[in-house]
């Protein structure tokens, strides 16, 4: 088997530099997992640890109320020796970020980004290298950080690539077991099951695999999907001892927000500020809100199901309950491979400036208010209503340059041409 030298090379720089920093600053570990920029109530790796101590101490690890994690972690952690924990632990975030990125590359190759079944774009040649993308990805700073603080959304991150690589390649089954992995840890990518289901239909009629009825098709994925879900949770099951308690733990934890600890969202302060008697109808609001954009995006950029998938990784990054620089890392992993649109996109100096100042004053805002004691919540969620305001940019901004792409395919005539809405 061929070695791809350039794949070699950039793996092997991504894994020194991470070494470098876990083996050279000892320290950064600790100080990265315990900012909320990065570890939040359903990732932090500390808490991971507290949930660990229970288990192998034959306490149930959701006894305490800080463990929210899914129960599948536990043995996986559990089997690396106490003596060389860290190292071990180090090591394995390390390759899940290789693996991240090997996905993508994938996903890079596949020529998905600009071209399906029912699109192609006429600008589909302007594109960035596979290696260049899977670059960008590994010496993202979030990535990077991200891996360094070691929260549990890698796990997760991994877990959607590999889903979507799978679609790309013509692997339905395979997706449908991997992407039921990511929603069984972290809930929310169930959500990412409708435009994957898409893909994965759009990719088998291309090769020539397809059997059956479209409803058919999807009915059987879904199925597939659900008992991989329901697998994983009976494992679960005879893991906690025969309990079902990790449910409500795990899963009613992202649904209800007890733990309402700061993060980059916009949720833990509005529910602060809620009145108890108002709190259900809002948490509906909320997952309601979230949940809508899958069906009309769904509907309207049918016939380009990668970027469905991509927006919604966007905003699952603002709009999620938990989330943290992890999700944005994973969405500006698949936004380059969108390089043929960013010339139609209009802000996108106003996006990135607005980013880039959300993530230099966002750690200065949390130390006010929480260390120096000069400040306020106000300060931190002012910070990240920029942050959640610089993303929606960027998330809006490639929806409106998709759309005009697709229009200038349809309508040759009025390429390059200014739209004004009258």
């Amino acid at each position: 088997m061929a070695i791809d030298r350039r794949k070699a090379a950039l793996f092997g720089a991504a894994s020194a530099l991470r070494l470098l920093l876990f083996i050279g600053f000892p320290s950064l570990p600790k100080l990265l997992t315990g900012r909320v920029e990065i570890s939040t109530a359903v990732t932090s790796f500390k808490r991971l640890q507290e949930g660990l101590f229970l288990y192998t101490n034959n306490l149930s690890p959701y006894d305490g109320g800080v463990f929210y994690q899914a129960p599948l972690l536990l043995p996986l952690f559990a089997l690396i020796p106490s003596s060389a924990f860290s190292i071990f632990t180090n090591l394995l975030y390390i390759l899940l970020d290789l693996l991240s990125a090997n996905a993508l590359i994938q996903i890079a190759d596949s020529g998905q980004s600009s071209s399906t079944r029912l699109f192609t774009s006429s600008k589909k040649d302007k594109k960035w290298d596979s290696i260049a993308i899977g670059a960008a990805f590994l010496f993202n700073p979030f990535t990077i950080g991200t891996c360094i603080g070691r929260p549990t959304s890698v796990f997760t991150n991994f877990a959607i690539l590999w889903a979507i690589a799978k679609a790309v390649n013509g692997k339905p089954l395979s997706s449908m077991f991997a992407l039921a992995l990511a929603a069984y840890l972290s809930l929310y990518p169930a959500l990412l099951l409708p435009p994957l289901l898409l893909l994965c239909y759009d990719q088998t009629r291309v090769a020539g695999n397809l059997s059956s009825f479209p409803f058919t098709f999807f009915l059987n994925h879904f199925s597939i999907f659900s008992a991989s879900i329901a697998w994983f949770l009976f494992i679960s099951y005879l893991l906690t001892g025969g309990s079902w308690e990790f449910l409500s733990s795990t899963y009613g934890v992202h649904l209800l927000l007890p733990d309402l600890t700061p993060n980059v969202g916009l949720w833990w302060y509005f529910f602060i500020e809620m009145f108890d008697s108002f709190r259900e109808f809002f948490l509906g609001v909320f997952w309601l809100h979230l949940g809508g954009y899958v069906g009309a995006l769904c509907i309207r950029i049918r016939k380009q199901p990668l970027f469905v998938v991509t927006s919604l990784l966007g905003i699952f990054a603002i709009f999620k309950p938990y989330p943290s620089i992890s999700d944005t890392s994973l969405y500006f992993a698949l936004l380059p491979l969108y390089r043929h649109i960013m010339p139609l996109m209009r802000y996108n100096f106003f996006a990135m400036a607005t980013v880039l100042y959300a993530t230099l004053l966002g750690p200065a805002f949390y130390y006010l208010w929480i260390y120096a004691g000069s400040g306020n919540a106000n300060f931190f969620y002012a910070i990240t209503l920029v942050w959640s305001l610089g993303l929606s940019v960027v998330v809006a901004d490639s929806i409106f340059a998709v759309l005009r792409d697709e229009w200038e395919v349809e309508r040759p005539e009025m390429k390059g041409r200014d739209i004004r809405q009258i």
